[in-house]
């Protein structure tokens, strides 16, 4: 194994790797507010607006993420629709990790017991109070850890982006073995790196889960 060679890429996939954490990050972020507007929406009593968001799910879940992707940056102009390779990266992963999120977040909140609820309503607490302080604080726990299981399929998903030009990780270890001729030191340091990112964020979910666990008794 060339270890001088993996000493001299080093720096150039560390670049790479912020472009894969930076994609990642942002989706995770839009992906999450996405998630909270589907959850809203399938607590409408008006039917269609439930089957609208119920259906985009559906569809989300049943098609892969690089059909999804290579639909939008090759089909989008079609339509008018022009993204550059990140802003595209970033806009499938948000939509696509939503569809997911919203259950997890969904399965989360309704986990804790329905008579909790009653309780509260009883006490004169209205719809918002109550889901602020009684259900998210409970649900929490169980939420991060979901989220956080997402969050780390999404990393990995994001070495996908690789097919539209995006000079993630993958690309860039992919470039880099067709100039050095080099798959096995490359492959291994890309893998390398791709372990660190998924380790740091499984302790940032681990940290979160537990601060999140003084507040709850699930």
């Amino acid at each position: 194994m060339d270890f001088n060679l993996m000493i001299e890429v080093t720096p150039l996939l560390v670049k790479a790797a912020w472009i894969t954490i930076d994609i990642s990050i942002r989706s995770l972020f839009f992906g999450f507010f996405i998630a909270c507007g589907l959850v809203f929406l399938q607590s409408f009593q008006f039917a269609p607006i439930r089957w609208f968001a119920r259906g985009y799910i559906s569809v989300i879940r049943g098609t892969p993420y690089f059909v999804q992707l290579l639909l939008v940056f090759y089909g989008g102009p079609s339509i008018g629709l022009r993204l550059d390779p990140i802003t595209c990266g970033v806009v499938v992963g948000a939509f696509n990790i939503a569809a997911y999120m919203s259950e997890a977040i969904r399965g989360s909140i309704e986990s804790v017991d329905s008579g909790q609820v009653e309780a509260s309503r009883s006490l004169g607490f209205g719809k918002v109070q109550t889901l602020v302080s009684i259900i998210l604080p409970q649900s929490a726990a169980l939420m991060i850890r979901s989220i956080g299981i997402l969050a780390i399929v999404l990393i990995k998903n994001s070495s996908l982006v690789s097919i539209i030009s995006v000079v993630e990780l993958t690309y860039q270890a992919q470039r880099l073995i067709g100039s050095t001729y080099k798959p096995l030191e490359i492959f291994t340091l890309s893998a390398f790196m791709y372990v660190i990112i998924i380790y740091a964020v499984m302790g940032i979910i681990e940290l979160a889960y537990r601060r999140a666990m003084r507040y709850t008794t699930l």
